[in-house]
């Protein structure tokens, strides 16, 4: 099965979904995950027809389904956050660190998502917030995004957070800017030293509250004793975090928010074909010098990948802390740009939102209201079209 734009996780869910769904014991987020990407961009969604008002010409455009695990819905969403995260940043360096759990605790993690993920995010926070504010390393107040990854190259699960943090803060009495020392923020050793134990404190504290579940193969992890021993484990374990070197400039942060902000497991460029039954896709090998290869799996194996790396309902994925942190970042922004002698840039036309055609047109040149056959008139629309009713899952309406 494939189509002259290429086969798309759509195709693939479309196809070997329904037999999926009957095999496996599937929860209603993944559920409706698949649902929402087997429909989008189709009649079941509605949609609208367009006409040229010069040659006649006639389009028909199938809304999407704005699910943030779909492929084909986070364009212009990436777009809109990154143009709003354009106004936060400062003239200074920004530095890019990771922090990493061992293998051993994935399944735990997958059967605990909400939990395990937000302990990560406490314990990555608590991390650079205690050890910026200590004045051995820099002795200031910094500000970070923080972007829940859950996958490597190969589909699997492999959480991580990325971190984008400020290269230096303001002082602990807020009247200066205190800049980290040049292309250097904080040791990888220092600040994987105090996350591991953060982590598996936090951890620990979950299993004794009850907030932990054991389904399945790590049912023996209930007992308690057994639960002991898989911390001791852990303690004995490499927990890697690294800082690349600074980006560079406010060009840099862009040009890395546009990549990594909203990405999903696997985009449908990556997915090569879907033969017999198998899912081709490409991957970069980090273990041998960064080779692209490809990998081919089973469209049953390739579907519970995908699924391992859908968020739990209303999780949010990307956090601001510090000096970002929501509450107060207008102020602390304002505050930082007055200390560093930076001005910050008014955007015009602040009070006029863009329509999506506009915000389109901005981002990538694309003018879809103009007509493709003529190229003169424009497209106007002339009928709405409402959703497809039906009462049965997508594959059979």
């Amino acid at each position: 099965m494939r189509s002259s734009r290429g086969v798309e996780v759509a195709d693939i869910f479309r196809q070997y979904g329904p037999d999926y769904r009957k095999s496996h014991r599937v929860p209603r987020t993944h559920r409706r995950a698949m649902s929402a990407i087997e429909a989008c961009r189709t009649s079941l969604l509605g949609g609208h027809k367009d006409e040229c008002d010069t040659c006649g010409h006639l389009r028909i455009s199938y809304n999407s389904c704005r699910n943030r695990h779909c492929p084909k819905c986070q364009f212009l969403r990436k777009e809109k956050w990154i143009e709003a995260r354009t106004e936060d940043l400062l003239p200074i360096r920004y530095f890019h660190v990771v922090f990493t759990i061992p293998a051993e605790l994935n399944p735990l993690v997958f059967s605990n998502q909400k939990v395990a993920y937000n302990l990560l995010f406490r314990s990555v926070s608590e991390t650079l917030l205690t050890l910026s504010h200590d004045p051995k390393h820099l002795g200031a107040r910094t500000g970070f995004i923080g972007i829940l990854h859950t996958w490597g190259q190969n589909l699997m699960d492999h959480p991580h957070v990325h971190c984008i943090v400020t290269g230096g803060g303001l002082s602990p009495e807020g009247i200066r800017w205190v800049s980290c020392r040049k292309n250097f923020f904080i040791h990888v050793k220092v600040l994987s030293a105090l996350f591991k134990p953060k982590f598996l404190a936090y951890l620990k504290d979950s299993f004794q509250s009850g907030d932990l579940i054991f389904p399945g193969a790590i049912g023996y992890l209930k007992d308690p004793d057994v639960f002991k021993g898989f911390i001791r484990q852990l303690k004995q374990k490499k927990w890697v975090v690294y800082c690349k070197p600074p980006f560079n400039g406010v060009e840099g942060v862009l040009q890395y928010l546009s990549r990594y902000t909203h990405r999903i497991a696997i985009s449908n460029h990556r997915i090569l074909k879907l033969e017999d039954g198998k899912v081709s896709f490409l991957w970069r090998d980090y273990s041998d010098g960064d080779k692209e290869k490809i990998m081919t799996l089973d469209a049953d194996e390739f579907i519970r990948r995908f699924l391992l790396h859908v968020l739990p309902d209303r999780f949010v994925k990307i956090r601001h802390y510090g000096l970002l942190a929501n509450r107060n970042r207008t102020d602390n922004i304002a505050l930082c740009r007055e200390l560093l002698g930076s001005c910050k840039t008014e955007t015009k036309d602040k009070d006029l939102p863009l329509t999506w055609q506009e915000h389109l047109l901005k981002v990538s040149g694309v003018d879809v209201t103009k007509c493709p056959v003529c190229k003169k008139g424009t497209m106007v629309m002339v009928e709405v079209l409402h959703p497809l009713r039906c009462n049965g899952p997508p594959e059979k309406c």
